[in-house]
């Protein structure tokens, strides 16, 4: 009877074994994109709304940059990146038109509630409003500090100053860099100051700092330090949609798409980095999927719950763009984290399972991921 416990115990150790090392990846950046639709991924820019002047300042100019009739040309122009690059290496969900569906669970179909579900996995019906609240959820960022691999190796870096709260910088001890919040300067370091002072010199300060600023802290973080967790959030989509401006809506799309080129391109020319990197970008909600309702995202708004997802990495096989019929929520995201990094992530709430995506990998256990 002993030797028979031992020859079990033997086996699910190397089973344990073979799921966590079946894959390659050891870092993850998680990007988001504010309240980008799906439709401007999948599509490109909207003619319609592109010739509508109460949206767009120069209807002719924005048409040369972005217009053409096929749909695929057109969301290459705006993301070229992701068209030409995570569609040959990587995987896209949420192309509605194929019946490929990702959504938010959350009722509410605004920011904090779309975040907490993508970081904490979990679905919180008690975060109704976007207020400065520390978030009472665990969320995976928090989750791999605490362990001793990741430990002091995760990071954030977000243009929306609500960030703090929800990842509860407090009771995490993450650390964090949201809206005008300076970035602690090292010794002798010239390029943190200078960022500084310009986000410094801004003269109107809201409450989303401008995306290129958040995007060099966090690049120069990363060449600097070489954590192994980065989360990056990208806010502007989100406020010139609000303010109805088109035109800026795309003009950011695509400097954001750029600014995840340069960070791709840095990670795979680097050693610590290169073929043991993930990315998965994704979205908090969608917006109005009318040509009279796109500024606008909420309950009572048809379209707000719709998102997407991409992901390219070494444990991501290139599929492209999905065409299957299939629906997929933002709240697995954390879990598949969990999943490509071996962890077993809990924090008190039943999660769901990873995205069903083909994967490299030969061996998937969703006892990794904490999930069932």
């Amino acid at each position: 009877m002993k030797s028979l416990f031992l020859c079990l115990l033997l086996v699910t150790c190397l089973i344990s074994v073979c799921a966590q090392s079946s894959f390659k990846t050891e870092n993850v950046f998680i990007i988001t994109l504010d309240g980008f639709r799906w439709q401007e991924v999948f599509t490109g820019a909207d003619p319609a709304i592109m010739r509508n002047p109460s949206y767009v300042e120069d209807t002719s100019l924005i048409g040369q940059i972005y217009m053409d009739t096929d749909p695929v040309v057109r969301r290459k122009k705006l993301m070229p990146f992701f068209w030409n690059v995570i569609a040959q290496k990587g995987q896209l969900y949420g192309n509605r038109s194929f019946d490929n569906k990702v959504n938010a669970r959350n009722p509410y179909k605004i920011s904090y509630p779309g975040y907490n579900e993508i970081l904490t996995g979990y679905t919180d019906p008690r975060i109704v409003i976007n207020l400065p609240r520390n978030n009472n959820n665990v969320s995976i960022l928090e989750f791999l500090n605490s362990q001793e691999e990741y430990h002091d190796k995760v990071v954030a870096f977000s243009s929306w100053n609500i960030f703090p709260y929800i990842l509860n910088k407090e009771r995490s001890g993450l650390p964090i860099n949201s809206g005008y919040e300076p970035v602690e300067e090292e010794d002798g370091d010239s390029t943190f100051r200078m960022i500084n002072e310009v986000q410094a010199n801004v003269n109107e300060k809201g409450h989303t700092r401008h995306d290129w600023l958040t995007f060099l802290n966090a690049k120069e973080y990363v060449e600097r330090h070489h954590p192994r967790v980065v989360f990056i959030g990208l806010g502007e989509t989100d406020e010139f949609a609000h303010h109805g401006h088109y035109d800026m809506y795309l003009q950011q799309a695509t400097a954001i798409d750029k600014m995840i080129a340069d960070l791709w391109y840095y990670v795979q020319t680097n050693s610590f980095y290169k073929n043991k990197t993930t990315f998965i970008i994704t979205t908090d909600h969608g917006r109005g999927s009318k040509r009279t309702s796109w500024p606008g995202h909420h309950l009572f708004i048809r379209g707000s719950a719709q998102t997407w997802i991409a992901m390219i990495g070494p444990d991501i096989l290139p599929r492209g763009e999905i065409k299957d019929e299939q629906q997929s929520y933002q709240k697995q995201i954390a879990p598949t984290i969990a999943m490509l990094l071996g962890q077993k992530f809990e924090n008190g709430h039943k999660l769901s399972t990873p995205i069903s995506a083909p994967l490299h990998s030969s061996v998937v256990s969703s006892d990794i991921a904490g999930t069932k």
